[in-house]
């Protein structure tokens, strides 16, 4: 790639970026010069070996953390060109999060952590589609339960819908599944397929899972800093022995 825009259709990329600790002899480059784009409408999974730098690809991506060299975009938009108000108003307005601990507020309801980005932003709740998240990841029972009176699977379908309800552009996934059973764990990856699938949504998820990989449509492999690597619909064997290659 060598233009100075990324495509598109990219809902999220990443353009000769790189990441870099220290200096001299202690330099450690956490991402070395990696392009990369992630398309709308698509669900992509980021693995690579313990220290690759999936995580810092995805935060950097995510506005969450800057790059050294190169430039990030989402939805076309550099992350580079904003100030702190700006990239605060385009975290909150196009991008959503999901994390391995849940992040939600206990003293809030499930329902008033769904809602709690757009409260924050102060945005208009669009019902019809927060019903259709309520709907789709199964929690129009637990809306009034507040986090310790849920399983930890219910907390991540919490911390799901609140990701979905501000319709982001892209929703940013890290090891979303870490701290669920297998059973939980499918179930998100299911929910998080169907929003790819039937709500439209684009979604990145840093996995170390070849069977949480297998739900995407594509995975990118890191190693060292590079992208070195990627399939295409997935399977989990497929992942398997690309990772192991890769020394993992």
């Amino acid at each position: 790639m060598t233009s100075t825009t990324p495509t598109l259709v990219a809902a999220a990329a990443a353009l000769n970026a790189s990441k870099i600790y220290g200096k001299d002899d202690s330099e450690v480059r956490a991402l070395d010069d990696v392009t990369v784009d992630f398309a709308e409408g698509q669900f992509t999974a980021i693995m690579g070996p313990s220290g690759s730098g999936k995580s810092t690809l995805m935060h950097c991506l995510a506005g969450l953390d800057t790059l050294t060299l190169g430039k990030v975009f989402i939805d076309g938009t550099d992350l580079s060109g904003l100030n702190d108000r700006e990239l605060t108003v385009l975290r909150r307005e196009q991008v959503g999060f999901i994390f391995q601990a849940y992040n939600l507020i206990p003293t809030l309801t499930a329902l008033e952590n769904i809602t709690l980005p757009l409260d924050l932003g102060g945005v208009d709740i669009d019902e019809a589609w927060l019903n259709e998240v309520v709907s789709a990841v199964k929690l129009e029972s637990r809306l009034t339960h507040r986090p310790s009176e849920l399983s930890g699977g219910q907390q991540q379908r919490v911390a799901v819908a609140r990701a979905l309800a501000s319709r982001p552009k892209i929703i940013f996934a890290d090891e979303p599944t870490g701290n669920l059973d297998s059973r939980s764990g499918a179930e998100i990856l299911s929910f998080m397929r169907h929003a790819v699938n039937d709500l439209g949504q684009t979604i990145v998820m840093v996995t170390h899972d070849p069977v949480a990989a297998a739900y995407a449509d594509r995975v990118v492999f890191l190693a060292d800093g590079k992208v070195v690597d990627e399939v295409t619909s997935p399977t989990s064997e497929q992942v398997l022995d690309r990772m192991k290659k890769l020394g993992s």
